[in-house]
């Protein structure tokens, strides 16, 4: 089956939409489910800044468990985010902000985990959903928890660094054009 449905279906999830029950993940307090043989966790790193903000570096750590009795083959995980801003929901093509677009996972025995971490450069401002979902060889899909992220816009302008260049170039010039004007009169 072609990837280009499970990215559908993990936008839609992303945006809060509803999916069938045979592919949802239930959360506490939700009805029961059946349990899809491989289940993500998705965490971001400790390491991470508290309040990130545009061109900072982030990263996701992910653990893909076949918690089934049978082995997965040609198993596949991928990152998704997509933006929530009221009026600008959307997916987000991760060419600039992730160098890593898919894991391949060949065979996956029962109790097998597999782990990845997910680099990401956060380029835009405003809030999002990190998602990693991961499909088995048959079709099932199973995507993590939503990890949100809402990232500042980092100032193009600091004024550390312009006020001293603002009242510094004009204190030079005139100073510099003082000097050649008195330097040109003891000459003379």
């Amino acid at each position: 089956m072609p990837i280009r449905p499970y990215y559908a279906m993990a936008t839609a999830l992303l945006l809060g939409a509803t999916v069938q029950p045979a592919l949802a993940r239930p959360a506490s307090g939700d009805h029961a489910v059946a349990a899809q043989p491989l289940q993500v966790e998705l965490a971001p790193d400790p390491g991470n800044p508290a309040n990130p903000k545009m061109g900072d570096q982030m990263l996701y750590r992910t653990t893909i468990r076949n918690a089934g009795t049978h082995p997965i083959r040609g198993g596949v995980a991928w990152l998704g985010l997509v933006q929530v801003d009221p009026g600008q929901e959307q997916p987000v093509d991760l060419e600039d902000w992730s160098a890593h677009k898919a894991v391949t996972i060949p065979v996956l025995a029962p109790d097998q985990a597999v782990a990845t971490e997910w680099p990401m450069r956060l380029i835009a401002a405003g809030h999002y959903r990190v998602v990693v979902s991961a499909a088995a060889g048959d079709g099932a899909l199973s995507p993590s928890p939503f990890v949100n992220l809402s990232v500042m816009e980092k100032p193009v302008v600091e004024s550390g660094r312009v006020l001293p260049v603002a009242l510094g170039m004009p204190a030079l010039l005139l100073g510099g054009l003082l000097l050649r004007r008195h330097g040109w009169r003891n000459a003379a």
